[in-house]
């Protein structure tokens, strides 16, 4: 007997490329998620190690110009991704990992190694926890992600009244909330990546790569947020 034509052997071999096709999406999507990490990182940690050998002396108008251009490469990739390149897609991911790392280099003046990195690994295992169960779950997060995503207005309004009343109870209660959020959007952006992986053998290989970068993308600021906020949480005062 052929089994070229065996249906039991057809139907091995189309679940067999289904799942490689799960795979590489996943791979790819969280690969790079993951190298946006340890770019900004490693950027942060040599720029703060710069700044306390006096080497490099940044200004506020400096991290308020990287904040605004980290926000259009952002909008830009998000609103051009299906235009732009999956070279230079990439590449707009890498500079906008390595800009969030000069940001976020300050964390490093504030808090003790010891305690980024103790906030680093349990932010680690909410995420991976949230991430599988979002990429698992068969209940549709769609409302769960708006709901999170009007709630992020609500903390960024509400931390900017809070500038001038600097209340440390508001400032407590965003923070609670602010995790909640992003671990709903985690949760959210996770299940996207699942319906991207089970929908690619519906588009290009550009397309769906090009969508897996926009879903590392989305995954690496909620990461991010989701470590700042816990960070704030349980990082104490900071350095005295």
């Amino acid at each position: 007997m052929n089994t070229m034509y065996d249906p039991d052997t057809l139907a091995r071999s189309h679940a067999s490329d289904f799942a490689k096709g799960l795979n590489r999406i996943y791979n790819f999507t969280y690969g790079w998620m993951a190298v946006g990490l340890a770019l900004s990182g490693v950027v942060a940690y040599f720029v703060a190690q710069a700044i306390e050998a006096g080497s490099f002396a940044p200004s506020r108008g400096l991290f308020m110009a990287c904040g605004i251009v980290e926000i259009l490469l952002v909008l830009g990739l998000s609103a051009m991704i299906h235009k732009l390149s999956l070279p230079v897609a990439a590449l707009i991911f890498a500079a906008y990992s390595a800009l969030n790392g000069v940001t976020l280099s300050i964390i490093f003046l504030v808090y003790e190694l010891a305690t980024i990195q103790s906030v680093f690994f349990v932010s680690a295992g909410t995420f991976a926890g949230v991430a599988l169960i979002g990429s698992l779950t068969k209940t549709n997060l769609n409302t769960v992600g708006r709901i999170c995503i009007m709630a992020l207005w609500g903390i960024i309004l509400a931390s900017f009244v809070n500038i001038f009343m600097k209340s440390a109870g508001l400032n407590a209660v965003l923070t609670y909330i602010g995790v909640a959020v992003f671990i709903g959007l985690t949760a959210w952006d996770a299940q996207k990546v699942r319906i991207l992986a089970e929908e690619q053998h519906r588009m290009d290989g550009q397309t769906a790569r090009r969508l897996g970068l926009l879903c590392a993308l989305e995954l690496y600021l909620d990461f991010i947020n989701l470590f700042l906020y816990i960070l704030r949480l349980f990082g104490g005062k900071g350095r005295d």
